[in-house]
């Protein structure tokens, strides 16, 4: 008799989404980089809101709108409400 491995990987997701106010003069094409220097503003709200998430089945790129880069481990962006604008951090 003989023995083999079976291996198998399973790839699972979490998503979240958090609200974050940002200043109403401020230019649509100057959102990423405010967003980025004020991080202190949404990332922990942001982690704490992952802890709550369901795990869900897959990779989750390309069934959440606009996340679409496969070769990342994680994938975050922003979508201004009420307007026609956003991209990746």
């Amino acid at each position: 008799m003989r023995k083999v491995t079976i291996t198998e990987r399973r790839v699972y997701h979490k998503v979240s989404t958090i609200e974050v106010e940002i200043p109403k003069d401020l230019p649509l094409s100057d959102t990423q980089e405010w967003l980025l220097d004020n991080d202190e503003k949404w990332e922990q709200d942001l982690d704490e809101k992952f802890n709550d998430a369901e795990l869900e089945w897959g990779t989750g790129v390309d069934e959440v709108p606009h996340m679409n880069e496969p070769q990342s481990d994680s994938e975050t962006r922003y979508d201004i409400i009420n307007e026609n604008y956003g991209g990746h951090l």
